[in-house]
């Protein structure tokens, strides 16, 4: 047939214009092709030139971009146009199948309004980009002719007597309406902007977000299109593949996702509820975050609606195509019910709709759309969710910052509830928020689900949807239960991990006793409590996974047989599979249900302990209350005295005793200016009814030194927290003096002040002082930052602050010096190397006012002198700033101006030193006679390798090992580079895209193979058991089918259908019933064997993990920080035990799905395949790239969470400082980037999973395309058409959590790798060549030691420590050695228990060389003191006995010999009293003698004591050096000494230095020759 454009069917006049030209509907339409012509025309070239200039500025920015009036209504509109255009494509196609001959107007002109509508939307968006609206006139004169032609068109098939019913009517109707609309929005962007036909066009900017590169988040910014497909992640995702993403690439937020900005909005929500009438009810958070909150979220609802009823369209698209598939298989002859008008078919509204073709396209159509916004409404869901987060974070922080210290100290609002309410409860909204449009989108989806399955299948879906509601409530059940489960196995993990952390603190001890095996069992045991509650874990969750696969099944088979029964209808495959489809739909949604309550129930009381954090008492100060963020640094302090009439009474009471005692002069401030601070009449309480500090009348001095006296509790640091505001007060007045007028220039913020302030507006304002607590506390930061705190940078300053607090030999210490990092997550560094940097920070800043906390607490003397001297009295008094000193360090007082003395909560005394002197001379009795018995203290300490020396020290190993251990790791590196996954910059690109298949083996054989084998079989069992259900369904409704059209012939023969049908239809229900039931059985074993898998992985990798690292040699606890190891028993083993498991299930059975749906389609259409391939590469590509951006975002997110919770806590513990200082808008602001930096991640990461979603979700969609219109054109049988089809809709669902569960799959691996990578250390030779039964019981019986050219090294890598040493030791001698630090003392010591690697000569010990013994049986034959005390938590009996050999008697003595005895008897339980972690219990000297009663205990004839001197005071000294002289004199004992004068009895001197032996004798002959290195010590020491 010829083609030409008004068709030329014989006998027509389609050329004719006879009746008139607009009379020809040909030429109508021909007219119609005009206004697209036009278009075209004008615009390619404006393109081209625009595309052209843009393709060589290479990379045009966004900071042009801005949306024109009616941006989003302009490209729904189009994209409305778009769908109609298609419409009529197909309708003009369909009605020329009709005609004679070919009439190309019947479908050209829409083409091309296709066509154009495409262009009129890209040239619309490059105008917009570019910020050049006049070349929109383009666009409005095509919308006015579009407009103007269509309308006569609609108005010739008006005349015609056409109507509603015929649907080219129609679609020409919306289209002039829709051209109209279009014009209307035109006008407006002219009305608005004024580009046009106004004299002053409206100059418009861009957002400033745009503006500002750093913005990289352009969701909010970029067009309708690029919004609903992620497109502007593109470049972010691809890019990842060849460098991995870092902070600075994702930016910063737009402003109006800031925590800040949502954190203004719902303050004002939460404030507005706070009424005049009643003060004391609480505003409702849930009020609040509606107001602030609410829009996003019914906006997000809106979409989840309409993307719910767009699912429907699924199902009944399937019926629609099977029937009329059908329906062209059985009867040819279609019935025409359209008519002839103007020379051309005109088709009616219905017809389209059965053409099967036009019915796969709106299903393509229907599921696009549906999924768009499905994924629009969990985008707008999970933004709000962060800025809620943010918001709240941002409350919270505000709330910390005035919490009353006292409600900190009272224990009411502790550090581990705060720290929840910031990781937890927030969270916790977030996720509800998140799921909150699913609690009002089930119910309607339900019921929409149920309705339906009604009208297709009348009362038997009823019965299915039945066992669907009944077993709902089951799910809930479990839920709840998975809750309980999950919380009792978090406190088994929590009480392993501090028996891990125990055993890996002290585990020099352990090995050096042989202990090991017992504690290792004792972590044992609570991990076999933990593998209980994780597999009630495992059986509850499989259990879930078991009810939401049966669920659908079980509904399926009920409905369908009570169909065979009771219906008269025999089921056609179109209903059968578009119910089946249904069902799907439904079981989402009833899953999810009770999650959603679960997560609701838990989101309500997250906001009651928020409300209750929120009501708690604040610190004394209303300037605040009303102020916002951005306060001003010196905003005064007011206190609020309480009118409480118990107050008043108290008052009065005190007032009384005032009376008594001889009243003093009140200066008032006016007459003595030079006053800082003054206290009047003060009563202050930390919230108990009992005051604390009771009538207070002090005055400090301005630019004087004040000291601060008195016994241990009788309130000096709680007068200076007073002093603060920092305590509540019952009654009186603080006064700060006004500063004088030289300084108001110095101190920036101040200036600006009214001068005519009264005095007592004055003395309300206090300015920043700088305050160093007792406890000290260190921000994470580096040592510069923490002193410096937020001041500027000025070195000269710096420097001497830091000499004046002795940190520089520390500092040098560090492996960065003043860069490094300390605080929790830094560096760990000893109390007095802590609290000099406190008072460094104090006194660095520049401020009028010091207070210093008993700042030499933890100091030696040398260091006490040296702050007292330069620091105090030199850098700050030559500064003329007010200094008050709280001191227990009486002899400082002669450099005191001022003292003030203290007894229980009141002032003792106040005056200089001459004052009371003269006035009290028992007090400074008293004072001398203290003062006498510190000097002999210092004299004693003198004598000591100072206590500084020794955190030096252990600071120095710490680092010393680490440094040894990198230059290991550089080689190790080079072996593990091929399977190394932490890559740097330079590893290919190919190894960030590898899926760690190695791991997972790694994994799954851990499981055991039997579990493997098991799982896999019944997995590929369960999905063929599925696929053959519904093959059956197909077989079973498609002959169903063919004996209704049997019927249909033989109407006239009765009895030969009534006797052969019933039979065959229900011969197929017992089947279905097998079928169906071994699914469900096969459902169960598979979940279940999935879930124990796990748990039998677990249960092996942290028994080998454990062993491996008690049983590693000691080098490698001195290389491998502590943190590293906690991790891999804390949050990998976490990984694995919880987090694996599910999502394996979850991959397996999502991949499974589409395999299966793959095949199903391939088989019902084998054309299929050919689609599949580009499918295919398109998903392979997909995956390859979202994999890659989503773990290294994932990791971005972890990295900035954590800073953000060391900063909420590190605040929290800093309250008064923070306070005192005056800092708290600079912690404010840090708070705040720290959570937009954590937002962003968050965001970015949710981002990216909604691109992938979206890209799989029309993947599916064009699978669901091809398979449809495969099975049209192959016209196969109907029912397995249903079958593929159905098929291909639930691959749309799977295919994103394929990759989804892929990429956690992969980041969960990284678990497996890094407990893998402890697997494969050394564990020490505990063998021996010896056999236990060749050592004689009682070895060693005498002590008698030789060491023989003894050489010995750490590590095989490192020099020796030891080179050939030579000794002798007698049985029963008492040796002494000594030589300086890193002399190799204590590598001797560790070479007696064969800890270090003796590679040259050997020690022999009673005629056994020890190298030969197995570990256990040497180890546990020798006794050994350590120098630094270890306790474990547990009994005493533990501690001295773990093994329980000894009888209580022998214990009871160890005690005596140790004079522990008494104390012991006086505690709780004796023996088994409690030791606290870390025998935090006991004092340092206590512990020691624990440990010496320990070494008794065990009877052995060798002693060893490694410095067991060094670390405690001399009164236990003396006890240790008496009982090793008595209770030890037969043994033999050698002394590893730090102070000379504790070996000088020995019996045996051995002098080393650098490994070697320079001198032994006896001390007596050493003593003599004048140049002994013994006798130069000896000398020092005195």
């Amino acid at each position: 047939m010829a083609l030409s454009f008004c068709g030329n069917d014989r006998g027509s006049d389609a050329y004719s214009v006879d009746n008139g030209v607009l009379d020809n509907g040909c030429f109508v339409d021909a007219l119609n092709l005009v206004p697209h012509v036009f278009l075209l025309f004008i615009t390619f070239p404006i393109l081209f030139i625009g595309w052209g200039s843009q393709s060589s500025k290479v990379q045009i920015h966004h900071n042009t971009w801005l949306h024109f009036p009616g941006h989003n209504l302009r490209w729904i509109l189009t994209f409305t146009l778009l769908f109609v255009h298609v419409c009529e494509i197909a309708e003009g196609i369909v009605s020329n199948t009709h005609m004679g001959s070919n009439h190309l107007h019947l479908f050209m002109p829409a083409l091309m309004g296709f066509i154009a509508a495409t262009t009129s939307v890209v040239y619309y968006h490059n105008i917009e980009t570019a910020n050049f609206p006049k070349l929109l006139l383009a666009l409005f004169i095509y919308w006015i002719l579009a407009f103007i032609t269509k309308m006569i068109k609609l108005w010739k098939f008006a005349e015609a007597n056409l109507g509603v019913q015929h649907l080219r009517f129609c679609i020409t109707a919306l289209l002039v309406i829709l051209y109209g609309l279009l014009m209307a929005v035109e006008i407006n962007v002219i009305r608005v902007r004024k580009y046009v036909f106004f004299t002053n066009p409206q100059r418009v900017k861009p957002p400033e977000d745009l503006q500002d590169l750093g913005v990289r988040f352009l969701q909010p910014f970029v067009n309708l299109l690029s919004k609903a497909t992620y497109w502007w992640m593109n470049p972010l995702i691809i890019g990842a593949h060849k460098r991995p993403i870092e902070l600075k690439k994702i930016g910063k937020l737009p402003i109006a996702m800031r925590a800040l900005t949502n954190y203004m909005s719902l303050k004002d929500a939460y404030e507005e509820q706070r009424n005049t009438e009643d003060p004391e009810k609480s505003p409702s958070i849930w009020r609040s975050m509606y107001r602030a909150f609410g829009r996003p979220i019914l906006l997000s609802s809106t979409f989840r609606y309409m993307a719910d009823l767009l699912g429907f369209a699924g199902p009944l698209c399937i019926s629609g195509i099977v029937e009329h598939l059908n329906r062209k298989t059985t009867v040819k002859t279609t019935s025409e019910t359209g008519d002839m008008t103007l020379g051309v078919y005109f088709m009616s509204s219905i017809e389209l709709l059965q053409n099967t073709s036009v019915l796969a396209v709106l299903l393509f159509l229907a599921l696009v759309l549906q999924r768009t916004f499905l994924q629009a409404s969990y985008y707008v869901t999970i933004e709000t969710g962060i800025n809620l987060r943010g918001a709240l974070l941002a409350m919270i922080y505000n709330k910390i910052l005035r919490l009353s210290t006292s409600n900190m100290s009272m224990g009411e609002m502790t550090l581990g509830q705060i720290n929840n309410l910031v990781a937890i409860e927030t969270n916790q909204l977030m996720w509800f928020l998140f799921l909150c449009p699913n609690l009002w989108a089930m119910p309607v989806q339900i019921i929409m689900g149920v309705i339906l399955l009604y009208y297709l299948l009348g009362n038997s879906a009823l019965i299915g949807a039945g066992v669907i509601l009944l077993l709902a409530p089951v799910q809930y059940l479990i839920a709840t239960k998975l809750a309980e489960t999950q919380k009792s196995t978090l406190d088994y993990s929590t009480d392993r991990l501090k028996k891990t952390t125990e055993i890996l603190k002290g585990i020099k001890l352990l090995k050096l006793y042989a202990w090991e095996k017992i504690f290792c069992n004792r972590v044992e045991e609570t991990r076999e409590k933990e593998l209980t509650s994780l597999k009630t874990f495992a059986l509850y969750t499989s259990m879930s996974i078991f009810m939401n696969a049966a669920i659908p099944i079980a509904a399926v088979l009920a409905t369908f047989v009570t169909h065979a029964y009771i219906e008269e209808e025999r089921l056609g495959p179109a209903k059968a599979f578009a119910s089946l489809a249904l069902f799907h739909i439904l079981v989402t949604p009833l899953f999810l249900l009770s999650t959603v309550v679960r997560f609701a129930v838990k989101a309500l009381v997250s906001v009651q302990k928020l409300g209750e954090f929120l009501q708690s008492d604040e610190i004394g100060d209303d300037s605040w209350r009303n102020g916002d963020l951005s306060m001003p640094a010196d905003s005064g302090k007011k206190y609020k005295y309480p009118g409480d009439t118990k107050a008043i009474n108290r008052k009065g009471r005190y007032r009384m005793d005032n009376y008594e005692q001889p009243m003093r002069r009140q200066l008032r401030p006016s007459e003595t200016e030079d006053i800082a601070v003054e206290v009047n009449d003060g009563f202050f309480t930390w919230g108990s009814c009992l005051s604390t500090l009771s009538d207070i009348n002090v005055r400090i001095p301005s630019g004087q030194l004040t000291m601060i006296v008195g016994q241990v509790g009788c309130g000096k640091s709680s007068l200076l927290l007073a002093m603060l505001g920092e305590m509540q007060t019952i009654s009186g007045k603080v006064y700060w003096s006004k500063l004088p007028d030289y300084e108001i220039h110095i101190e920036g913020n101040i200036s600006g002040h009214d001068t005519s302030l009264t005095y007592e507006e004055w003395s309300k304002n206090r300015y920043s002082v700088a305050y160093a607590g007792q406890k000290s506390w260190l921000l994470n930061a580096t040592v510069e930052e923490n002193i410096t705190f937020g001041s500027s940078f000025n070195k000269q300053r710096y420097k001497a602050v830091i000499d004046a607090c002795s940190l520089q030999p520390d500092i040098d210490l560090l492996p960065f010096g003043d860069q490094t990092e300390i605080g929790e997550r830094g560096i760990n560094l000893s109390g007095g190397q802590r609290q000099r940097i406190c008072v460094a920070r104090a006194l660095y800043q520049n401020t009028n006012i010091v207070f210093l906390d008993d700042p030499f607490s933890a100091l030696d003397i040398h260091l006490s002198d040296h702050l007292m001297l330069e620091g105090i009295l030199k850098f700050l008094q030559d500064d003329k700033r007010t200094v008050v000193l709280v001191t227990h360090k009486l002899q400082y007082l002669i450099h005191a101006d001022w003292i003030i003395a203290m007894k229980d909560g009141s002032v003792l005394r106040e005056g200089t030193l001459k004052d009371i002197q003269t006035h009290d001379v028992k007090l400074y009795e008293h004072w001398k006679t203290l003062m006498n018995r510190q000097d002999q203290e210092l004299e004693k300490e003198t004598e000591l390798e100072s206590q500084t020396t020794l955190e030096r020290k252990t600071l120095r190993r710490a680092f010393y090992s680490r440094e040894a251990k990198n230059q290991i790791d550089d080689e190790d590196e080079e072996e593990e580079m091929e399977e190394d996954d932490d890559d740097n910059m330079s590893t290919t690109t190919s190894r960030r895209s590898k899926i760690p298949w190695r791991m997972c083996w790694r994994y799954l054989s851990s499981g055991g193979c039997l579990m493997v084998f098991l799982m896999v079989s019944s997995k590929l069992a369960k999905h063929s058991v599925m696929v053959a259900i519904d093959y059956w369904l197909a077989d079973w409704t498609s002959s169903n089918q063919r004996n209704k059209s049997r019927i249909d012939s033989f109407a006239n023969g009765t009895n030969y259908t009534e006797n052969n049908d019933p039979l065959e239809h229900y011969s197929y229900v017992p089947v279905f019933i097998i079928l169906c039931g071994s699914a469900i059985v096969l459902c169960l074993v598979t979940s279940l064997t999935v879930e124990f898998l796990g748990v039998a992985a677990a249960t092996k990798l942290h028994h080998n993990l454990l062993n491996k690292i008690i049983h590693a040699p000691i080098r490698f606890f001195d290389i491998t920080p502590l943190g590293q190891i906690l991790n891999r028993f804390s949050a990998d083993t976490n990984i694995i035990d919880q987090h694996i498991p599910p999502t394996l299930e979850s991959l397996t059975r999502s991949t499974l799905l589409c395999l299966s749906a793959i095949g199903v389609i391939a088989f019902v259409t084998p054309t299929f395949l050919i689609a599949l391939v580009p499918l295919a590469v398109a998903f392979y590509f997909i995956q390859k790239y979202f994999r890659v951006a989503s773990k290294d975002l994932q990791d971005l997110d972890d990295s900035t969470q954590l800073p953000l919770l060391c900063h909420f806590s590190e605040t929290a513990e800093g309250l008064t400082t923070i306070r005192a200082f005056r800092h708290e808008a600079r912690f404010k602001q840090r708070m705040l980037e720290l959570t937009d930096t954590n937002n962003t991640a968050y965001l970015f990461l949710s981002a990216a999973n909604r691109w992938l979603e979206v890209r799989t979700d029309y993947l599916g969609a064009m699978i669901v395309l091809t398979a449809a219109v495969a099975a049209i054109w192959s016209s196969s049988q109907s029912g397995l058409v249903g079958l593929g089809l159905t098929y291909a809709l639930t691959v749309t669902n799977y295919l994103n959590w394929v990759v989804r569960n892929l990429a956690d799959l992969e980041v969960q691996m990284a678990a497996v790798k890094k407990v893998n990578s402890f697997l494969s250390t050394e564990s020490e030779n505990y063998e021996g060549s010896m056999d236990v039964s060749q050592v004689p019981e009682d070895w060693p019986q005498h002590g008698e030691i030789k060491i023989q050219d003894l050489c010995v090294r750490y590590d095989p890598m490192l020099k020796p420590v030891l080179k050939e040493v030579n000794a002798y030791i007698n049985p029963g001698q008492k040796v002494g050695i000594c030589g300086r630090t890193g002399s190799g003392k204590s590598s001797l010591s560790l070479a007696f228990f064969n800890m270090v690697d003796v590679f040259e000569g050997k020690i022999v010990i009673d005629g056994i060389d020890i190298c030969k013994l197995p570990l256990q049986t040497l180890r546990s034959r020798l006794s050994i003191i350590l120098q630094d005390p270890v306790l474990f938590s547990g009994s005493i009996r533990l501690n001295l006995d773990p093994e329980r050999t000894c009888t209580d008697d022998r214990l009871w003595e160890a005690l005596e010999i140790a004079q522990l005895k008494n104390m012991v008897k006086a505690l709780p339980g004796g023996l088994d009293a409690v030791v606290t972690e870390g025998g935090e219990n006991f004092s340092v000297g206590q512990r020691q003698l624990f440990c010496l009663a320990r070494a008794f205990v065990r009877k052995s004839s060798i002693l060893i004591m490694d410095e067991a001197t060094a670390s405690i005071d001399m009164a236990t000294e003396n006890i240790l050096q008496k009982v090793v002289m008595t209770a030890f004199a037969d043994r033999t004992v050698v002394t590893i000494a730090h102070r000379v004068h504790t070996i000088l009895t020995a019996d045996l001197v051995i002098v080393m230095k650098r490994g070697v032996i320079l001198e032994n004798g006896r001390p007596e002959i050493l003593m003599e020759q004048e140049d002994s290195l013994f006798a130069s010590f000896v000398k020092a020491d005195m």
